[in-house]
């Protein structure tokens, strides 16, 4: 018989964030595929997990996963766990699911932490209903274009961006969204986590004054829900916590 294929959510920042399934799990397995061997040993390390490791990540997903497909199919469980949240999300992990389904091997998933609702969790924003977009495209003229099209959407929009993209992205989005109140957090969980409130140009105004670290998950309540820029807890001159 085949072996199991665990797709394991691990912290996206703060250890104790981690669960008790997530734990045995990653015991018991007798591989533990993932994106980033180095991140993913210190977090074993700190659990005392011993488990071997190997790496399945962008640049080998189809030599890596071909070999995984291997190993599962001579009854051995593999582990998939990505460099923080959950596995399949902006990641090629989706892809190794998808094999081990086609060839008949049990994927069990193991749940836990994803930056898309731990940020959506404290943003005080409408979520009965969000659309999730990834990263923006890198180039401007793409980006604004895809941005135009996601404002069409009557629903929550949330992206991820990188510390050297943000204040690019948040250009884009002052251009397209004008005065909607946006959400930014950075650091999600961990030690300087931030979560800022205001419009895209309050943002490049507060972000602009020291070099932003971390990743990003940016919210963009649809506008009929956005809060107006200026409310009466505050005079909108500068960023608020959600």
């Amino acid at each position: 018989m085949p072996g199991t294929l665990y797709v394991v959510a691990t912290p996206i920042g703060n250890l104790e964030d981690v669960t008790l399934r997530a734990l045995r799990v990653l015991k018991e397995v007798d591989l533990i595929a993932c994106e980033d061997t180095r991140r993913t040993r210190g977090l074993l390390s700190h659990f005392g997990i011993h488990a071997p490791v190997t790496s399945y990540f962008e640049h080998n997903k189809l030599r890596s996963g071909e070999a995984l497909i291997r190993t599962l199919t001579d009854g051995k469980s593999v582990a998939l766990v990505t460099d923080a949240g959950t596995p399949g999300i902006s990641d090629p992990g989706f892809l190794l699911v998808r094999a081990a389904r086609d060839a008949g091997i049990p994927v069990v998933p193991i749940p836990g932490p994803s930056a898309v609702i731990v940020a959506l969790s404290a943003a005080g924003v409408p979520a009965d209903r969000f659309v999730f977009e990834g990263f923006l495209p890198v180039k401007p003229g793409r980006r604004v274009h895809r941005l135009e099209a996601l404002r069409a959407f009557s629903t929550t929009i949330v992206c991820y961006e990188s510390p050297h993209r943000i204040m690019a992205s948040l250009e884009a989005m002052a251009q397209v969204f004008g005065e909607v109140e946006i959400v930014v957090a950075r650091e999600l969980t961990k030690q300087f986590e931030e979560i800022a409130r205001g419009t895209p140009a309050q943002l490049i105004e507060h972000f602009g004054q020291r070099q932003p670290k971390g990743e990003f998950t940016v919210i963009i309540p649809h506008v009929k829900h956005a809060r107006p820029a200026h409310d009466d807890d505050g005079d909108g001159d500068s960023p608020r916590g959600p």
